[in-house]
């Protein structure tokens, strides 16, 4: 930071920060200041391109094991209102933005969220060139990272970082999972929501959710198109949830490597076919790995409110939120049935192959049959939805609650209830007529 610079800040309502420093494992070395709390974290490099919510970014428990990069050059703008976090409490190792916003500016705000930061321990870097982040990361891929407000030398922290755990192999679902289980209904929506939205459909469906580490907002668009929930640990016994006799089963988004979440998996290999269920993001891996899928760790991943996804069944294109690092090898599912996937006897590892051809692919599942690819990445051809169509199940990997995010997905809740009645055009609904569902601001379309 120059001279003339120093001088211009000290003289503003907008603190000068200590000095502070971002290294990654292959020796890049990004300099800013501090803007949050002190210390010294260690975690994946990742970047997130919404343009609002970073308040829901911050507080998603998706986020765990890992240093998220915004990408939008403002982060603070509109302060933080309690009622839109999105878990208890930050579970983020670090944050990295171009310019903390320290005078926020909205009717909604209860505090700044360099203050929210500092009151849940988050160490934050400004000042940092996140184009030219962002860039090296999407040349060189996902690396481990440490953010410093205690040690700015670069050899030291490039030598602590080399020696850091990576978090592939490690199950970070349990670290942000609840302990024990719990109810969420009517009573629980943020009031100060109310102004926006319409009031949520009576209660109907009893379903279980897993929480790997459930963003809230997810369950709370699930009570709101009339399911009555009741949470329960990442590693809750099959037995135990179909004992409680519900209407169907949801599984939720949550942090890290999927491979390393057995004790949800497994127990989802048992509930497949027995009972209705629709998995989110990490729900969407669990359900592929209990029919014996293979999961692929993305280069950098998907995190953002602007991804594209083509529903191969409708045909149309969905403009959805999305934060994983890992996706499913959709031909690792089995071998495709020529006669419900327009001939084709060969697999693609370019999904947008199926796009092209406006073809939902079907393969044969050694565990649970018939298996369809419903949903396409447009912008790499990964996949993005699966539907069983022997078992009332189906999964996508992207969040469609939008909480941060576009609406065009908010059908997938009205499908799980159209799933637990029993019908099979669950998945077919126009998301034109749908994406305003739910909105005080929607006319005409939610009647």
């Amino acid at each position: 930071m120059s001279e003339i610079t120093k001088k211009l800040l000290e003289n503003t309502s907008k603190p000068l920060g200590a000095p502070a420093l971002l290294v990654l494992e292959d020796g890049a070395v990004f300099s800013g200041t501090s803007c949050a709390a002190q210390g010294e974290v260690f975690g994946e490099i990742c970047f997130n391109t919404s343009l609002e919510g970073y308040l829901e970014v911050i507080t998603d428990p998706s986020y765990a094991g890992q240093i998220i990069t915004m990408t939008y050059p403002q982060i603070g703008n509109y302060g933080v209102n309690r009622e839109d976090c999105q878990s208890e409490k930050p579970a983020l190792r670090g944050l990295v933005v171009r310019d903390m916003c320290q005078v926020p500016s909205n009717w909604r705000s209860e505090l700044t969220l360099p203050d929210f930061l500092r009151e849940n321990n988050v160490v934050a870097i400004e000042g940092v060139d996140t184009r030219a982040l962002v860039r090296h990361v999407r040349d060189n891929g996902a690396q481990r990272a440490v953010l410093s407000t205690l040690d700015t030398d670069a050899e030291s922290l490039l030598a602590k970082v080399r020696a850091s755990e990576s978090i592939v192999g490690v199950n970070l679902a349990e670290t942000v999972s609840r302990s024990e289980k719990a109810t969420f209904g009517i009573d629980d929506l943020p009031k100060t929501q109310a102004f926006a939205l319409t009031a949520p459909a009576p209660a109907k469906y009893k379903v279980v959710a897993y929480d790997c580490g459930a963003k809230l907002s997810i369950f709370q668009n699930l009570v709101r198109v009339g399911c009555e929930l009741t949470a329960v640990p990442w590693d809750t016994p099959a037995e135990d949830v179909l004992a409680m006799n519900p209407d169907g089963v949801f599984l939720s988004n949550g942090p890290g490597d999927p491979d390393a979440v057995s004790g949800t998996y497994t127990q989802v290999e048992k509930l497949l076919g027995k009972v209705p269920v629709f998995g989110i993001c990490l729900g969407h891996q669990m359900m592929s790995k209990a029919a014996g899928a293979q999961i692929e760790k993305l280069k950098f991943g998907h995190r953002g409110g602007n991804h594209p996804v083509m529903n191969l069944r409708t045909h149309r294109v969905e403009i959805t939120a999305q934060n994983h690092g890992f996706g499913l090898l959709f031909p690792t599912l089995g071998e495709l049935i020529p006669e419900e996937s327009a001939g084709e006897t060969e697999h693609r590892d370019d999904l947008r192959f199926w796009v092209e051809k406006c073809v939902a692919p079907v393969v044969r599942n050694e565990k649970f049959g018939r298996i369809q690819l419903t949903h396409v990445n447009l912008n790499d051809g990964t996949a993005e939805g699966i539907a069983f169509l022997d078992i009332p199940a189906f999964s996508v990997q992207y969040h469609p609650e939008a909480s941060p995010g576009p609406t065009d997905a908010h059908y997938l809740f009205t499908a799980f209830s159209r799933l637990m009645d029993g019908r099979e055009d669950y998945l077919d609904i126009d998301i034109a007529a749908d994406r305003l569902a739910g909105w005080k601001f929607g006319g005409e379309v939610n009647a």
